[in-house]
């Protein structure tokens, strides 16, 4: 079992403390609240592929080129707040496209090297890829990253009503090097 938290609040805050039982729990805990912590900042983040935008937004107003912003929302516990961005990422693409997590809770790194295998079988390292995003600046963009991946970022998933379709499958992943 592991501990998360250590506080309370949004993303200037932090989180109440929860016991977890593996590190696949910490990805759901995380990235369920890194969407409340984002939500409670202002930006929009209902796992929806659009909310990626808002997730670039806050990279932008909160990071500069591997720094976090004096004053900003990663001036402070940057690694869990890295995580729980990457996990919200993910689990977006997940959602979007299809697929499972995995994780090895003997790495010692593990945190890091969470992957997640997509609907297609190719492996992601969403945690990574936020990581990358906040050390070299636009370069590396969350929304170029899940454009390339094939998620539709026009979609937003408003909340089911009574008369809403099913929801239809993971979308088949087109990418730059995919034949159609």
């Amino acid at each position: 079992m592991r501990l998360l938290g250590g506080g309370s609040g949004g993303v200037g805050g932090g989180r109440d403390d929860v016991w977890v039982a593996s590190l696949l729990d910490d990805i759901g805990a995380s990235a369920n609240w890194m969407a409340s912590a984002l939500g409670s900042s202002g930006y929009r983040a209902d796992f929806s592929p659009s909310s990626l935008r808002e997730v670039e937004r806050f990279m932008a107003e909160h990071s500069n080129a591997g720094a976090a912003v004096d004053g900003g929302l990663l001036a402070s516990g940057l690694g869990a707040r890295l995580f729980g961005l990457g996990c919200y990422v993910g689990e977006t693409i997940r959602r979007g496209l299809g697929g499972v997590w995995d994780a090895d809770d003997a790495d010692p790194a593990g945190e890091i090297n969470v992957t997640l295998r997509l609907s297609d079988q190719s492996v992601i390292w969403p945690v990574q890829r936020v990581i990358k995003r906040f050390h070299n600046g636009p370069e590396g963009s969350i929304v170029a990253y899940a454009l390339f991946l094939g998620l539709d970022l026009q979609t937003c998933n408003p909340p089911p009503g009574p008369n809403s379709p099913a929801p239809a499958g993971p979308k088949r992943r087109r990418g730059l090097f995919r034949r159609r």
